[in-house]
């Protein structure tokens, strides 16, 4: 793509020239106008170019490549390459048109670890927040092949990378969480639970969530399955984060159908509990403010389960110093104006209308 590529450099040049840093853009020519869009159309037509290169390789015999020298390695940073251009929507959009959706979603099924991730990750930024690619991967049955990864890949990562695919192809989908549901999901997200791998059990954990306010009746199914065992076992982790998506899953599925089984688990789960309360008794300040979610988490699930107040209510855990500085704080401002507002800037306009 050398030599080829778009004047970056001139359409820098040119939007910092018609802006004067006050964010009031001056009037441009209609030739100003026409340079831009025919370098803004030249920029496309040139990215549709490489990714039609890029789809070329995408279909080629493995053995072809491999008899040219091309290693794994190249073909990942090719995929990084492909996933940088279909951040556009346009761009994602363009892939099936192209031909290149379906040779993607076969690298799904590559013999190295490596390209199936990195293949997974190219169809989360294809299909986020965007129907269109969507339906598109759901219609040549991307479903079935981002499912049969994420149950069965001999690969933690590669099974966390399809998982975060899944997520981004059911969110406000319909047709895509049926899909996922139908598919015996549940069962899959209680061994990624299981599984002892960081990033799968926090996808995991963020899926189950998600369901769960789209679907609270779930909450039973999800209790019938024993998950509610699994995730309690998580509270007990080193990692900040699983503790506090694993406290924040337990409180939704008691809140929606699920109490029963959650409280199954009633000694085990109070144990873990008294456990995590006798360690934030032993924070200081700084970490007190740090586990504030974890505090109302650790004592509404306590309270949802035991029909008592938590040990941290009882020991004026539950609202700490910071809390209250941070209320204080909250109570000074201006009416109707945050502070987030008070700070905000309005944006230099680099280019005209």
């Amino acid at each position: 793509m050398a030599g080829n590529e778009p004047d970056w450099q001139g359409l820098l040049k040119w939007s910092l020239a018609h802006a004067d840093g006050t964010g009031v853009p001056r009037q441009i020519s209609e030739e100003e106008k026409k340079w831009f869009h025919e370098a803004m159309q030249n920029q496309t037509i040139d990215v549709i170019r490489r990714m039609k290169e890029i789809t070329t390789v995408m279909n080629m015999p493995q053995q072809v490549l491999d008899d040219q020298g091309v290693t794994a390695e190249e073909l990942e940073k090719m995929l990084e390459e492909l996933q940088e251009h279909v951040e556009s929507i346009d761009m994602a959009n363009d892939l099936h048109a192209i031909g290149g959706l379906i040779p993607l979603l076969n690298y799904l099924k590559h013999s190295d670890a490596g390209i199936r991730a990195r293949a997974a990750e190219v169809v989360t930024t294809v299909v986020q927040n965007n129907e269109r690619s969507q339906k598109q991967v759901m219609d040549v049955k991307g479903m079935e092949m981002l499912l049969e990864n994420f149950t069965s890949d001999s690969d933690m990562n590669v099974r966390a990378k399809a998982l975060g695919a899944i997520s981004s192809l059911i969110s406000n989908n319909k047709a895509g969480v049926t899909s996922f549901r139908l598919s015996n999901c549940y069962a899959g997200l209680r061994d990624a639970l299981a599984s002892g791998h960081v990033r799968l059990q926090r996808k995991a954990l963020q899926v189950i969530m998600n369901l769960l306010l789209q679907y609270p009746s779930d909450g039973k199914v999800i209790g019938g399955l024993g998950l509610p065992r699994v995730i309690t076992t998580l509270i007990n982790t080193e990692d900040g984060g699983i503790r506090q998506a694993a406290l924040q899953t337990l409180v939704e599925i008691s809140k929606t159908g699920g109490q029963a089984e959650v409280t199954d688990c009633n000694n085990q789960l109070k144990q873990i509990l008294a456990k995590r309360i006798e360690e934030i008794k032993k924070y200081d300040a700084e970490d007190l403010a740090a586990a504030k979610e974890e505090r109302r988490s650790v004592d509404e699930l306590w309270q949802l389960c035991f029909n008592e107040p938590s040990p941290l209510r009882e020991s004026g855990l539950l609202v700490s110093e910071a809390d209250e500085s941070d209320a204080a704080e909250v109570s000074n401002a201006p009416p109707g104006v945050s502070e987030s507002q008070e700070e905000k800037k309005a944006p230099m306009l680099l280019l005209g209308p």
